[in-house]
């Protein structure tokens, strides 16, 4: 019961937040001076009469503030608009938001598997030649931008042909049978989960070490020790524990993290998700296809949010008495 009212209490705290969020993206496209509707008026197979109903759905012919009502009050009602291809909009949204997060998920379960237990090792083979190997490695993962290392495996999978280089799931995904669908899938997914697992991974890795570290350093870790504890005990039994809240609460930043790299990856190896939807949207200046994306990604990033504070709350006590 606790735990819902601090659902619901998240909730209604996100609201102004969306607000806002709506508010900037949609003065910033409409403050362009390219017509939202520029590639709606030159496809022949939109209608005169659609062109008239979104024109005066979105209110262009009215002040910017009266057009910002219009879409909110559309948005409210789950009326999405069309894109400047004549598709409606949430259609498309419903194509490209669970390939999204399909990859997101796939990235955060394989970079929390693999970096906490290496942040964990780092931390306890502290100044020895595993630590300073693992921090040249995640140093080198973190300097790489995703875009450059995106295009670096593009180039790779074009010259030896073991990848494919687009989309997710090849033209013959429908004759298969369940099993051969799954692999073929997986297949896509290898190169841009793999971008993206590296960037995350870097990251995580280090937070968790460090993490760990200030742990063991502290008083109660000391008197556990003096107390006589066996070393699996500190460190597996308090310190870890302890060490583990704070990277819980990284992890609705990891969301958002993902999805805005994502994007950029997305973009690169033709992947069907969001953040290239949003990307071609906004390059066409589809007005009701960017704040409808924008949306949702904001959704989804309050989303990974409220998640990971629902975790902190479940795992640590202290923050649960304090919140509730």
């Amino acid at each position: 019961m606790q735990i819902l009212k601090y659902i619901i209490k998240r909730i209604l705290q996100s609201i102004p937040l969306l607000i806002i969020v709506s508010l900037i993206s949609f003065f910033i496209i409409r403050l362009s001076p390219v017509d939202p509707l520029a590639e709606l008026r030159l496809n022949p197979s939109v209608s005169q009469e659609t062109l008239q109903k979104e024109t005066q759905r979105l209110g262009l012919d009215k002040p910017i503030i009266v057009q910002y009502g219009k879409w909110a009050k559309s948005f409210v009602k789950g009326d999405l608009g069309i894109t400047s291809n004549g598709e409606r909009v949430s259609t498309k949204l419903k194509e490209r938001i669970p390939n999204t997060l399909l990859l997101t998920t796939i990235v955060i379960f394989l970079t929390w598997l693999v970096g906490i237990p290496l942040g964990v090792i780092a931390a306890l083979h502290w100044k020895s030649n595993l630590d300073r190997i693992l921090t040249v490695l995640t140093s080198i993962g973190m300097a790489i931008p995703s875009f450059f290392f995106a295009v670096l495996l593009l180039i790779f999978a074009v010259k030896t042909g073991w990848f494919p280089v687009g989309g997710l799931t090849g033209s013959d995904f429908l004759e298969k049978n369940l099993f051969g669908q799954i692999i073929d899938i997986t297949h896509h997914l290898i190169l841009p989960v793999t971008v993206l697992f590296t960037i995350s991974l870097a990251g995580l890795q280090r937070q968790m070490r460090a993490n760990l570290l200030d742990v063991l350093d502290s008083d109660y870790v000391k008197f556990a020790r003096a107390k006589g504890l066996s070393e699996f005990d500190v460190i597996y039994k308090h310190a870890l524990r302890n060490a583990l809240n704070p990277m819980i609460t990284l992890l609705g930043f990891e969301f958002a993290g993902l999805l805005s790299g994502a994007a950029l990856t997305e973009y690169v190896f033709q992947y069907p998700g969001l953040g290239r939807l949003i990307l071609e949207a906004v390059m066409r200046s589809d007005i009701n296809l960017v704040m409808a994306s924008l949306m949702m990604g904001a959704i989804m990033l309050i989303i990974g949010n409220l998640i990971a504070d629902i975790l902190l709350i479940i795992t640590d006590p202290r923050i649960r008495r304090g919140n509730v």
